[in-house]
């Protein structure tokens, strides 16, 4: 299927590893011009390098979320490189120090929200004249399902989560009529090197299986202690970037608001 991303440029915070990374090389696999961002430049070269090396075209800008002046910058610095951005994929942010309850002070929270919601708030009021002057843009804010199920630990990370899907129907409703979608995805349990170590790591301690076993069978024992995921395996972080890349597209044109959960069945809602 074409999804008529060619004439598209898509910007994607915090995409020099894991989700970002591969929805970058999604977007680029499909036609559209990619800028890739990131702290730290070697990483997002390593990422503009994949996409260049596959035929696509990418630049790299390198910047905090977290301050409005580089913000502003890196924005301009895309801009400069690609032209007009059409897709914005919000997907910088993340977790911070293993928080909960009773040690996690008030700036810790802040902290969190910052990463996640602010800093998708800065980029997208950058971003959103444009789109609407083009009368067309996507908006896709990488979300949780700790947003909507959230675990006893980790608050600060859930609610700023529910804060982004918050977010995500409140613009989606604002500039529906120029053009402009707006959506959320929330992902499940999705396999990285982080999470595959962890796991092979419970497997050898609960002796499931060897830590050096097939990865089918190390997953098959130890995702049942975590989460029970319907369709019965991790998610692969391709399967999250052609979902993402679906909804950068001119074909979900009538889809906006949502929240889509890329979960296997975790998280059910009728």
């Amino acid at each position: 299927m074409d999804l008529q991303l060619g004439d598209k440029t898509a910007f994607i915070t915090g995409s020099s590893k894991g989700i970002g990374e591969a929805i970058a090389m999604a977007l680029a696999r499909e036609g559209a011009h990619v800028v890739v961002h990131g702290r730290d430049d070697v990483e997002a070269q390593r990422v503009v390098s994949a996409i260049l090396a596959v035929g696509g075209r990418a630049h790299a800008v390198l910047g905090d979320l977290t301050q409005d002046e580089a913000v502003e910058r890196l924005i301009a610095e895309a801009e400069d490189r690609v032209g007009a951005i059409s897709i914005l994929v919000n997907n910088a942010g993340g977790s911070g120090p293993k928080s909960d309850w009773e040690t996690t002070a008030a700036a810790g929270w802040a902290s969190t929200y910052d990463r996640n919601v602010l800093a998708a708030v800065r980029v997208s009021t950058r971003l959103l004249p444009g789109m609407r002057q083009a009368g067309w843009g996507r908006v896709i804010n990488i979300s949780s399902g700790a947003a909507t199920m959230p675990p006893a630990t980790g608050p600060d990370y859930s609610a700023a989560k529910a804060a982004m899907n918050a977010l995500t129907a409140s613009m989606a409703k604002a500039v529906a009529a120029e053009g402009i979608t707006v959506n959320a995805i929330s992902p499940g349990t999705i396999k990285s090197a982080k999470l595959e170590n962890g796991f092979r790591t419970v497997a050898a301690a609960r002796g499931i299986a060897s830590e050096d076993a097939p990865w089918e069978e190390i997953q098959r024992g130890v995702l049942k202690l975590f989460a029970h995921v319907p369709v019965g395996r991790v998610g692969e972080l391709a399967e999250l970037a052609d979902a993402a890349a679906f909804l950068a597209s001119p074909l979900a044109g009538y889809v906006t608001g949502i929240n889509l959960h890329v979960d296997g069945g975790f998280l059910s809602i009728p």
